[in-house]
């Protein structure tokens, strides 16, 4: 069986190949949790994923770890990728107030 780095290395590679990410962009990084992975894989999965960004020169400028779109005890974990520019980066700063998400209140 695959490490956490081993697989979060196959399912990012080629997202950022597909994507494009160049040294000196900023990204938005979402690790999301089926719903029965523990949070403490999440965060070894959110590390690599950081790493293989700052490898390539990009760099995390906003990130979410959790368990946000789930299925009922679901094992494994998406990883999502946002190129930010200002507009983008504005969007997601703006203040939230849902059941599920929080900040700037």
């Amino acid at each position: 069986m695959e490490g956490a780095d081993a697989i979060t290395s196959r399912l990012l590679d080629p997202v950022l190949e597909d994507l494009g990410i160049k040294a000196g962009e900023e990204v938005l990084l979402f690790v999301n949790g089926m719903g029965g992975t523990p949070l403490s894989e999440l965060y070894i999965v959110y590390r690599r994923a950081a790493q293989i960004l700052a490898e390539r020169g990009a760099k995390v400028e906003r990130s979410l770890v959790g368990n946000y779109v789930t299925s009922l005890e679901m094992q494994g974990c998406s990883i999502s990728v946002l190129r930010l520019d200002d507009e983008l980066t504005a969007l997601w700063d703006a203040p939230v107030h849902t059941p599920a998400l929080r900040w700037g209140m």
